[in-house]
C-alpha cells in the first residue's frame, strides 16, 4: 500500500519518499494527513516531523512544496483508511489468534527460546505440527516434503 500511496505523490510532485524512510511512519503519516486535510503549505506539513525527522526540515519543506490536488487528497484519504481498516482487522484477528493460542503458551515459549524462532513463527509451527510429536517416529518424518518408509 505504501508503493501506491508513493505513486501518488510522485504524480503531485511531492518527494516525501526521498526524506523519509517510511512514508506510513508517524512523521510521515502526519503529513500526509495534514496534506489530505488540505493544508499546502510546505513548511507548516514540515513541522508536523517528530524525533530525528526535525533535523531534516528544510528537505521536507522543499520535498513537500509539490502541487497536492483535490484529486490526490481523495485518492491518499482513501488509501489512508484503507491502511486504517486493515490495521483494524489485523489487530482483532491477533487478539483471537492469542485468545486460541493461550492453552499452549508453554509450547510456543519453548519452541520461540530457539535461536531464529521468534513467537510468530512459532505459532504457525505448532498450528501447521501440533504439539504432540509422538506421531512422527524420526526427525525426518517431520520434515515438509520428504517421504520415509516406514520400518517393516
Amino acid at each position: 500500500m505504501a508503493h501506491r500511496i508513493h505513486k501518488v505523490l510522485e504524480g503531485a510532485n511531492v518527494k516525501l519518499g526521498d526524506v523519509a524512510t517510511n512514508v506510513l511512519g508517524l512523521s510521515a503519516r502526519q503529513m500526509l494527513e495534514g496534506l489530505v486535510a488540505g493544508t499546502a503549505e510546505p513548511a507548516t506539513l514540515a513541522q508536523l516531523a517528530r524525533g530525528r525527522m526535525r533535523t531534516k526540515i528544510p528537505q521536507l519543506e522543499r520535498a513537500l512544496a509539490g502541487r497536492f490536488a483535490a484529486h490526490q487528497r481523495f485518492i491518499v484519504g482513501q488509501q489512508l483508511a484503507h491502511i486504517d481498516y486493515l490495521d483494524e482487522v489485523i489487530e482483532r484477528l491477533s487478539a483471537e489468534a492469542a485468545e486460541r493460542l493461550a492453552p499452549f503458551d508453554a509450547v510456543i515459549d519453548r519452541l520461540d527460546a530457539i535461536p531464529g524462532i521468534a513467537r510468530r513463527t512459532a505459532e504457525t509451527l505448532l498450528a501447521e505440527i501440533g504439539s504432540d510429536m509422538s506421531r512422527f517416529p524420526t526427525a525426518a518424518h517431520l520434515v515438509v516434503g520428504r517421504h520415509v518408509p516406514r520400518p517393516q
